[in-house]
């Protein structure tokens, strides 16, 4: 925990007999009073023993949740940082090194929680832009809440995201998930099927898990600059210029909908081409009334087919 030698023995004996004073604590740890007095100095600087408020030669000991808490706190933010250098270092040294070793241009990740630090320090690094690709299977919970990507939106970093049709119409994950960060600035758009599940930070680096039908496995591929990148590139964008524009306004409730705003949300998701089935699970409604929204949508439009309606949205602006 970063404590000198001998004052971990001091603060555990403390603890098991508090109102102790130096010489006393001296004689449990084997210790000279010099030894026991600087280290309760040590202890008391750190917050984790104080002297007692009457007796001002005896020590109380400051209760262990508290304090080893915040030694504990402490190290795993120097573990963070050491992380945070230790990958920006292997980012210069791959980038010194890729023209006369092309096997640095691909890295395989394995595990979670290793898969689960880099893209965190990727999201956290990145210089102008992510980009990405998101499809079902998940590992994690797709639904749970995303603080350091919002961060990020919020101090500007644009993020570009192609959701397959499946990962909009997974349960919860529409009203939760996407459209939360598309309320900070994110850029979404929908295609019916994805190649891929991807995520790309600039032209730098972009993160592929590593699937074998549709299960993914504990692992992921980290491309570097090279030929390939370069490809993944090219396939984000031409992707991106297939997909379908997610308009849908912010809101939570069938109170909170507005009528207009409802259709747009209806016809984004008609427009990426989600079934009926697909836009009740995303958007938590029955079958029934989904199938009633559709038509208060077509009456809206004074439209028999999808097609008329489609036609009469982008003539309107809500596509």
């Amino acid at each position: 925990m970063g404590l000198a030698e001998p004052d971990g023995q001091v603060y555990a004996a403390l603890v098991a007999s508090p109102q102790s004073t130096a010489e006393e604590l001296a004689a449990d740890c084997g210790l000279t009073l010099q030894q026991s007095v600087r280290a309760l100095d040590r202890l008391a600087q750190q917050g984790m023993a104080t002297r007692a408020p009457v007796d001002r030669q005896r020590y109380l000991p400051v209760a262990p949740d508290v304090a080893i808490g915040t030694l504990i706190g402490h190290r795993e933010s120097e573990l963070r940082q050491a992380r945070a250098e230790m990958h920006r270092l292997m980012d210069a040294f791959r980038e010194a090194s890729r023209y006369t070793d092309p096997a640095h241009s691909v890295e395989v990740l394995t595990g979670g929680e290793a898969i689960a630090q880099r893209l965190e320090h990727m999201v956290e690094t990145s210089q102008y832009q992510v980009r990405g690709f998101d499809r079902p299977p998940y590992i994690q919970d797709p639904v749970a809440p995303m603080p350091l990507q919002r961060r990020r939106l919020r101090e500007g970093l644009k993020v570009r995201t192609v959701y397959d049709r499946e990962a909009v119409a997974w349960p919860g994950r529409l009203e939760r998930n996407i459209l939360v960060g598309v309320a900070d600035g994110e850029e979404a758009r929908v295609r019916p099927t994805l190649p891929m599940k991807m995520i790309m930070s600039d032209d730098r680096m972009a993160i592929i898990p590593i699937s074998v039908g549709d299960s993914v496995l504990d692992a992921a591929y980290v491309i570097h600059p090279s030929a390939l990148l370069q490809a993944l590139d090219t396939l984000f964008e031409a992707e991106w210029e297939r997909a379908v524009q997610l308009q849908a306004a912010i809101g939570t409730g069938e109170a909170s909908l507005e009528p207009e705003a409802d259709h747009r949300k209806l016809l984004g998701l008609l427009a990426a081409g989600l079934t009926d089935e697909s836009i009740a699970r995303s958007l938590g409604w029955s079958a029934r009334t989904t199938q009633r929204r559709l038509q208060s949508l077509m009456r809206s439009l004074g439209a028999t087919t999808r097609f008329q309606a489609g036609m009469a949205a982008r003539e309107r602006g809500w596509l």
